[in-house]
């Protein structure tokens, strides 16, 4: 028997303690009301990541546009992804993110329809259009379960279930979603045939995590506001807004989860032509090794969280998160071009770099329990801008790519950029030391900054 420490209810305020036996499951840090749910998102986000690695090359080839084109509806879906993470957790805190998740997957799913048929009919305005509104599906889904993760763990447990909640995102974005790709393609026929088949069969894939997560999750507290009850909508709206212009500890932590998997976006659209082409491994190699560099960061998000809650979120953070991720980002660019093009072996110490990129990059786990510290009077908008962050990181990654390529710059001078960026994050994380609890030996105890 252990003494657990008090959840959050459904308005954000504490329980009472209670001594309960701690689960198999609860020491993993996953909270059992919740566990359908993480496998809801990570099915949902297969489906949502299945043309994450081709999707550029598709449409430059379906629609005749040229890339840069092509860049700029990636950008504007982005940008949508940017507002509907904010919304996420606003809505969230305004009437449960349990309905905020149904309302995601209804957008995903009649804007994806959209889009195919704008694809087939040739229509580049109906295709741009359907896609960029589509990039509201997916954050209001998963980041609204995020939502749910926070206001139901307790605090000594918070960096590893926001971990697991990484393990399902990152699982289906873009590792699952790609390898169901890399079977997909060929089965429908190969090409851009291949392609479309893949992208309707994804469909069915975020219609199954929608149905895992309304039937399989039955927590009340999803169902319910967050806000105090004091609030007009207006103000809980807006409440993430005015934390970060008040607070500069939350405008930092906004700034530093935003500045987390940038790169990993802005890769998605440089690496692709540099692997399959430039450095001659293929499609189908580049795609592999896309499963590979994040299946690693899926195994280690768990451990990170943990590691977080052990020796502190904010060191955890700073030396494995910022620094570890800006020497993998280099590795995993200059290595593949040091190797011999097309080679077997050169190909190997390739995935092994990215790998390495993939595995540090978990150790930005703990900004998910780092942020609703920074503001335990309004743990709601605080996510609610941790989860704009973690959305705006597609529109930042494809934002630095169009800027550097508009100046006239290269495939390096994207990458130097976002090791640039990782600089100015290495030094925001200095200032977001908060109070954390660590469960030892049955009891929890605190953990020095």
């Amino acid at each position: 028997m252990t003494t657990l420490p008090p959840h959050g209810d459904a308005g954000g305020t504490a329980t009472a303690n209670r001594t309960v036996p701690e689960g198999r499951l609860e020491r993993l840090g996953i909270p059992p009301v919740l566990k359908w749910g993480f496998l809801a998102v990570l099915v949902f986000m297969t489906g949502n990541g299945v043309e994450s690695n081709f999707l550029t090359p598709h449409l430059v080839e379906v629609l005749g546009s040229p890339e840069a084109t092509v860049a700029g509806i990636i950008t504007a879906y982005s940008l949508s992804v940017l507002v509907a993470s904010y919304v996420s957790g606003a809505l969230s805190d305004l009437v449960g993110p349990r309905r905020v998740m149904a309302l995601g997957f209804a957008v995903w799913i009649v804007f994806e329809v959209l889009f195919l048929v704008g694809l087939q009919i040739d229509s580049f305005a109906l295709t741009a259009v359907a896609y960029t509104l589509r990039g509201f599906g997916f954050p209001l889904f998963a980041f609204a379960f995020l939502v749910w993760v926070n206001i139901t763990t307790s605090v000594e447990r918070n960096g590893a279930a926001v971990g697991w909640f990484y393990v399902a995102f990152t699982g289906g974005l873009p590792t699952l979603g790609s390898l169901f790709a890399v079977g997909a393609i060929p089965v429908f026929g190969g090409g851009t045939g291949g392609e479309t088949g893949a992208m309707i069969a994804s469909i069915a894939l975020v219609v199954a995590g929608f149905l895992i997560a309304w039937f399989g999750v039955r927590d009340p507290r999803g169902s319910r506001r967050i806000a105090p009850a004091g609030e007009s909508t207006g103000q809980v709206l807006t409440s993430g807004l005015r934390l970060t212009f008040t607070r500069p500890k939350i405008a930092m932590g906004f700034l530093v989860r935003l500045i987390n998997t940038a790169p990993e976006f802005g890769m998605f659209i440089v690496l692709p032509a540099v692997i399959a082409d430039q450095r001659g491994w293929g499609q189908s190699r580049w795609l592999i090794m896309t499963v590979c560099v994040y299946a690693t960061n899926i195994f280690v998000n768990a451990a990170f969280g943990a590691l977080g809650d052990k020796i502190g979120w904010q060191r955890t953070v700073k030396w494995f998160g910022i620094v570890g991720s800006a020497c993998g980002l280099l590795l995993w660019w200059y290595v593949p071009q040091l190797v011999p093009a097309g080679s077997d072996w050169g190909y190997v110490l390739s995935v092994i770099a990215g790998c390495i990129f993939g595995m540090l990059l978990a150790g930005f786990v703990p900004m998910g329990a780092i942020m609703p510290a920074l503001a335990p009077d309004h743990k709601g908008a605080a996510m609610a801008m941790y989860t704009t962050a973690a959305g705006g990181a597609t529109f930042l990654g494809s934002g630095v790519v169009a800027l550097v390529y508009g100046f006239g710059g290269s495939d390096v001078a994207v990458v130097w950029a976002f090791v640039g960026l990782y600089a100015c994050a290495f030094v925001m994380v200095s200032f977001l030391k908060v109070p954390q609890l660590h469960r030892a030996h049955g009891r929890t105890e605190p953990v020095e900054a």
